[in-house]
């Protein structure tokens, strides 16, 4: 939910992108592949430092307050909900652009890359670094498509609140429900901001019925509408009782009026705003703060990104109600003392500087040339220089503290999820201090224990073979899909052991043609794709026992291993297979280490027998291995594997597909056709809603079922429906489409 982050280049030229994710689900819009006049992928956003009057404000110019006037902030919502264009008034009227720009005119600040002003969706979050009325804003606008969850995922981890944005004619829908949930994982306060109060078949009520009803969250109400639809005007403060009302003659927004609320001249709004007013049970902005903080509610505001209404409101909720960095609990921090504790949570490669780094600094502080120590990987590295992010600008900075977001140059080890410290002894400090100084035998190592938490990675439900120009392109293929990976580590490649191929396995449709064009565009590669199919999984049905025999001489060394186990369906549902030791196989027995093991039990895992998918929901219990004195380790995992794919191959199999849930947003004169076409797609109706004048239609449809789908119900409904997908389990296939699709695979194989 978290693909893809965009940075920052010196002298306005372009840098580049990056792409993230995490759950399936799509949502697709029917005129998603409309046609858009060239956009300059460059723009100017910052004045020299020294500008003042109506110029725009230099990046240099930026505050640097203590730590509690700082705000790490999300931008999040289902998509078409109006993230960017909220986020692209936040910079001007916080003084950061010079005009407005416009998703469909594809010169917004946070969507420079080439796919997105293209598409006109976010398809990689994007970092923007603002001040506004004394605190500084560090805010990460984020994707609304499914295909990029993991963006959304990875961006979470590291903020201190979030504003949701919701369409206010639509109120809660799919891609909200699976971004609320992630903010729910990491414990976000949250603001919502409902958006759009001036399109038609807005409903103020009726959106904030859904977020109680569907979010199962509690609504403060700071603000009321001045009318719906075309009749929005503005905004109403409950709290302080006055109604903001947006000159009509104004282009920009800038220009507003506060007034107070009256009953002579506004006897209604008045009743209503009152009555808004008694149902908090706090009547304080630090009242409002304090239940925000405990997300024991969520306060709600409204307005109209496009029409430039509540903007302004919305950024003095950020900073009056979105907690600080000190105000986020961390238990983690008193190990450290004040020392350095940060988390990589993004990556980028520049052709001229090399991989960019994003770090969210918890604890001490960072500066350009000093040496930082990588626990994951255990690796000390330099890092050179260190920037202040601006979309796909930055600026070079001396130092950042604690709190902060920083960009990095010269880290070439880190990956997405590292923990960097000042050093390795910082580290083992810690350990101590968290009381796991002492080593014991199986049990993780000191640095190990003090580990951030970093971010769950998705398995892909798509893949598909790509092939370079001609074989001397192809180590230039494994340079850029390198690359991608680290910077999207949603993106999985591999190898084809069969036919030599390599494999591009993603999250989505979308997800693969955006890998697809970068390497067009970035890499000067014209590459070759292959069919996209659905990635299956398979598992078994009965406990079979194994045993192998490894005895071979190299030189004048006897290798011999000796493993009998036992592999049966798992109780609970696993991803991977979990692994236990008969009680005959005690630690004196156990002469290899149970890390070797595991390995070997999790590689022999991740091929099956009938279609060559991973194998997942099965228990392994090892009953004895016998290991010849001076046998190697990669002997000993090598008889390990090969017992486990003996015994797979014996058991009952069963291959899994992936279920998705549907949600398709269709008028009530197309529903009919709509439904026909889902249950010739093997897809199961739970239930039809309506939404304001249309029907929603929820349930569940084989992934397999519902590729191309976006063509056929545009096709269906004169373009005028939409769907989301997400993935919600693996399910058994049928006997009789499980020997269809097995045959289909094997005609494949002979015509490759």
């Amino acid at each position: 939910m978290f693909t893809n982050w965009r940075i920052f280049a010196v002298n306005r030229q372009k840098t580049f992108s990056v792409h993230i994710h995490t759950t399936c689900y799509c949502k697709i819009k029917a005129n998603l592949k409309r046609s858009k006049t060239q956009v300059p992928l460059t723009r100017s956003y910052s004045s020299p430092p020294g500008i003042v009057g109506n110029e725009v404000k230099s990046l240099h110019s930026i505050i640097n307050p203590p730590v509690a006037k700082i705000r790490n902030i999300g931008i999040m919502a289902h998509i078409d909900a109006g993230k960017t264009t909220t986020t692209e008034r936040i910079l001007y009227y916080s003084g950061y652009t010079r005009s407005l720009g416009d998703v469909d005119d594809g010169d917004t600040v946070t969507d420079f890359m080439a796919q997105e002003r293209e598409r006109g969706i976010t398809i990689q979050s994007a970092a923007v670094t603002l001040d506004w009325k004394g605190y500084r804003v560090n805010l990460i606008d984020t994707p609304g498509h499914v295909d990029f969850t993991l963006e959304v995922e990875r961006c979470l981890r590291v903020l201190d609140g979030a504003v949701a944005v919701f369409d206010a004619s639509a109120g809660v829908e799919a891609q909200t429900l699976t971004v609320w949930r992630q903010a729910d994982k990491h414990k976000i306060p949250r603001i919502c901001f409902l958006n759009k109060m001036d399109k038609t078949g807005a409903s103020f009520n009726y959106a904030v019925e859904s977020i109680r009803e569907k979010l199962k969250a509690k609504p403060l109400i700071l603000q009321l509408p001045i009318g719906e639809a075309r009749t929005f005007q503005g905004v109403v403060d409950v709290v302080n009782r006055e109604k903001l009302i947006w000159n009509s003659d104004s282009d920009d927004g800038k220009d507003f009026e506060r007034k107070p609320l009256s009953e002579a001249s506004d006897p209604t709004l008045l009743k209503e705003t009152v009555e808004a007013r008694n149902s908090l049970i706090e009547q304080l902005q630090a009242a409002i703060h304090r239940v925000t903080l405990a997300q024991a509610a969520v306060p709600v505001l409204c307005g109209s990104a496009l029409k430039n209404k509540g903007v302004q409101p919305l950024l003095d909720a950020v900073t009056t109600y979105l907690p600080s960095p000190e105000e986020r609990e961390h238990g983690f921090l008193q190990w450290y003392k004040g020392d350095l504790c940060a988390l990589a949570f993004k990556v980028l490669h520049d052709k001229q500087r090399g991989p960019l780094v994003f770090l969210r600094i918890y604890s001490g502080t960072l500066t350009p040339q000093s040496a930082v120590h990588n626990v994951n990987r255990n690796c000390t590295e330099r890092m050179s220089r260190l920037l202040l992010p601006f979309a796909d600008q930055h600026v070079e900075i001396p130092s950042l503290t604690a709190g902060n977001i920083a960009l990095t140059v010269g880290l070439k080890q880190t990956a997405t999820g590292d923990t960097i410290v000042s050093s390795k002894s910082s580290a083992l400090a810690a350990a101590r201090r968290a009381g796991k100084g002492e080593r014991k035998p199986g049990r993780i190592s000191e640095a190990e224990s003090v580990l951030l938490a970093g971010v769950e990675i998705p398995e892909p439900v798509f893949f598909c073979t790509i092939e370079p120009p001609s074989a001397a392109k192809q180590p230039d293929l494994d340079h850029a899909l390198e690359h991608l990976q680290r910077e999207d580590p949603s993106l999985k490649v591999k190898l084809d052991p069969d036919s030599g191929q390599t494999v591009l396995c993603g999250m989505g449709e979308l997800h693969i043609e955006i890998i697809h064009d970068r390497i067009k565009r970035e890499y000067g590669l014209e590459t070759y794709l292959g069919p996209l199919q659905v990635a299956y999984r398979e598992t078994i049905l009965n406990s079979v026992r194994a045993t192998d025999t490894l005895d071979r001489v190299l030189g004048d060394k006897r290798h011999f291993a000796r493993a009998e186990l036992e592999v049966r369906p798992a109780e609970e549902p696993c991803g991977v297979a979990t692994i236990e030791y008969a009680d005959s196989v005690g630690e004196d027995l156990l002469q290899a280490p149970r890390e070797d093991i595991e390995n070997a039990v999790h590689s022999a895992c991740l091929q099956g027998p009938l279609l060559g998918s991973p194998i997942q929901d099965v228990a392994v219990t090892l009953h004895s291995l016998m290991i010849h004195p001076g046998t190697s380790t990669t002997m000993v995992t090598a008889c390990i594997s090969r017992c486990v794919q003996k015994a797979l191959k014996k058991a009952d199999k069963q291959v899994l597909e992936p279920l998705m849930s549907l949600e398709v947003t269709v008028s009530r004169e197309y529903l009919s056709p709509v439904l026909a076409d889902l249950a010739q797609r093997r897809g199961n109706i739970q239930e039809i809603q309506t939404r304001q004048d249309n029907k929603v239609v929820l349930g569940f449809v084989p992934l397999a079922e519902i590729m191309g789908y976006s063509t056929v119900l545009r096709t269906l409904t004169s373009g005028s429906a939409t769907f989301a997908l997400e993935l919600s389990t693996y399910q058994a296939m049928s006997p009789q489409d499980q020997r269809t699709l097995l045959s289909q695979r094997s005609g494949l194989a002979r015509m490759l």
